[in-house]
C-alpha cells in the first residue's frame, strides 16, 4: 500500500500518533504544504521571524526523518491542488493528516474526500485530550472558559507516544533542499525551530530552573525570558506536543512539589486546548464580529492610526514597545498583546480583525484558533463573561514597567504627532 502523510501543526516524531499510523505502508511520502498567503484585512505575507522560525522547524523535522531514511517534500500551493496531483502521479492508495482547527482548514479536508476517491484519515495530533474523552459533544461546549475548565480538568490525558524506530521508504522522487531563513533569531528572543529545541526548553524551564516553581508570579513580565515558558512557539506547529508538556507538569509534581505556578502552566494548556475546540465549533465565526453578535463596537478603519499601530508609533509609549518587541522578535508576552490589543480596540477604535491579521504576520507561536479566540475575548465578542476588556494604559504601565525599562529597551517613546492630517482633498475638521 502507497500512502502520503500531509504534516500540518504537527511537525514533531515524538508523540505522532498520526506519523505512527503510516508505518504498514510499503512507500511512503511525506509531505508538508507552506502557509498560504491570503491578504486579509489590510495584511499580508510571514514576518521574517515567524518564517525563520517554521523553517528551522521544518529543516529539523528533515533531519529527523533522514535519520530514518525518510525525506519530506515542501510545496507551494493550495492542499486542493497539489495532494490531488501527488496521489496521481505516485498512485497513492491512503491519505493521512493531522487534525487542525480553521474555516480553510476544514473546508481542504471536505474537498480532498470528495475530490480524491480514496481514504482520507485525520489523526487528532495537537491537542491535550481526544475528542471522544469530552464530557460533552462538540456543538455543546461551553461558552466561555470556567466552565469548559471545571468538565476537563479533571481528565487524565493520553500519554505521549514514543516516536517512530523505522519509517517506511518514500517513492523515488527528487526532495529539494529547504530555503534558509533571510534573518536569524533576534538576541532578546534566541529561540530556534525544531523538536530538539523544544524539548530542550521545556527540560530547562520545568527541571533545570525551575521557573515552573513560580510561574504564576512570573508570566506577565514583559520581556520573554524573564518569566514565559516561551513554550507556545513549539506547540503552535507541532514542534511539541501539550502531552509532552502536560507529562513534564505532573512528573515534576510527583517529583519535587506542586503549587499554584504548577498548576498555571497546566491552566494555560486548558486555554489553549478550550480555544481549539471553539475554533472547531465556531468555524468560519471565529473571522466574524463573533459568535452570536453581529455588532462590533463603535469602530472604523483609520489607516494613519491603524499603520502607526503596527510600526510602534502611537502615542502611547508601553504599547509602542511591545509592538516593536513584536515585530523584531516575532514574540511578545501575554500581558503585551493585551495591552497592544487593548489599545487597538479602546483607543483607536479600530476593528480587532486587523489586529488580529498583524499579529498572524508575525508571531512564531501564531495558531489560528489562541490568536484570533484571544483577540474576540478581549474585544468583547467571544468568550469573556464581562464583554471585553478595557485596560487602562497608564496603570500597565505603573504596575509592569514602573522603571521604564522596557519602554526604553524598546524605543516606546516616539515624536508626538498630530491628532489629524489634512490633504487638499480633506474636508475640513473641527474640533468644536
Amino acid at each position: 500500500m502507497r500512502k502520503l502523510y500531509w504534516f500540518r501543526n504537527d511537525l514533531r516524531l515524538n508523540d505522532n500518533p498520526g506519523l505512527l499510523a503510516q508505518a504498514d505502508a510499503d512507500q511512503l511520502l511525506l509531505v508538508y504544504l507552506w502557509p498560504r498567503n491570503r491578504p486579509w484585512y489590510n495584511v499580508t505575507g510571514m514576518g521574517d521571524q515567524r518564517e525563520r522560525f517554521l523553517l528551522e522547524s521544518l529543516q529539523a523535522l528533515r533531519r529527523g526523518l533522514q535519520r530514518l531514511g525518510q525525506d519530506l517534500l515542501i510545496m507551494h500551493g493550495s492542499a486542493e491542488l497539489v495532494i490531488p496531483d501527488l496521489v496521481r502521479k505516485y498512485s497513492i492508495d491512503r491519505v493521512a493528516t493531522s487534525a487542525a482547527p480553521g474555516y480553510y482548514e476544514r473546508k481542504s479536508i471536505e474537498f480532498l474526500q470528495q475530490r480524491l476517491g480514496i481514504e482520507v484519515q485525520v489523526h487528532e495530533t495537537s491537542t491535550l485530550f481526544k475528542q471522544d474523552q469530552l464530557p460533552f459533544e462538540p456543538d455543546d461546549l461551553p461558552s466561555q472558559f470556567t466552565p469548559f475548565r471545571r468538565k476537563v480538568e479533571s481528565i487524565e490525558h493520553p500519554h505521549p507516544v514514543p516516536r517512530p524506530d523505522t519509517l517506511p521508504r518514500p517513492p523515488s522522487i527528487t526532495f529539494n533542499g529547504t530555503p534558509t531563513a533571510a534573518v536569524s533569531p533576534h538576541t532578546a528572543m534566541p529561540l530556534r525551530g525544531g523538536s530538539l529545541a523544544a524539548n530542550r526548553r521545556l527540560r530547562q524551564f520545568v527541571f533545570e530552573e525551575q521557573g515552573i516553581a513560580r510561574y504564576k508570579e512570573t508570566r506577565n513580565c514583559l520581556d520573554a525570558l524573564a518569566g514565559s515558558s516561551t513554550l507556545s512557539p513549539w506547540l503552535a506547529n507541532g514542534s511539541l506536543s501539550p502531552r509532552e508538556v502536560a507529562t513534564a507538569i505532573h512528573r515534576f509534581e510527583a517529583s519535587h512539589f506542586a503549587n499554584d505556578s504548577t498548576y498555571w502552566l497546566y491552566f494555560e494548556l486548558l486555554w489553549r486546548e478550550y480555544f481549539h475546540w471553539r475554533a472547531l465549533r465556531d468555524d468560519v465565526a471565529l473571522f466574524k464580529s463573533g459568535p452570536g453578535n453581529t455588532t462590533l463596537f463603535n469602530c472604523t478603519f483609520e489607516p494613519r492610526s491603524f499603520a502607526r499601530w503596527c510600526a510602534g508609533d502611537t502615542e502611547y509609549p508601553l504599547v509602542n514597545a511591545v509592538m516593536r518587541q513584536l515585530v523584531a522578535t516575532g514574540w511578545a508576552s501575554n500581558r503585551g498583546r493585551q495591552i497592544a490589543a487593548s489599545c487597538l480596540v479602546n483607543e483607536l477604535n479600530l476593528d480587532w480583525r486587523y489586529g488580529a491579521a498583524f499579529f498572524e504576520k508575525h508571531l512564531i507561536d501564531y495558531d489560528v484558533a489562541s490568536n484570533y479566540g484571544n483577540w474576540q475575548y478581549l474585544a468583547g465578542c467571544g468568550a469573556d463573561p464581562r464583554g471585553g476588556r478595557h485596560f487602562n494604559l497608564d496603570k500597565q504601565a505603573r504596575e509592569h514597567d514602573p522603571q521604564g525599562i522596557f519602554v526604553e529597551k524598546w524605543g516606546g517613546r516616539r515624536p508626538s504627532q498630530p491628532k489629524y492630517v489634512t490633504d487638499p482633498a480633506d474636508w475640513p475638521i473641527s474640533e468644536s
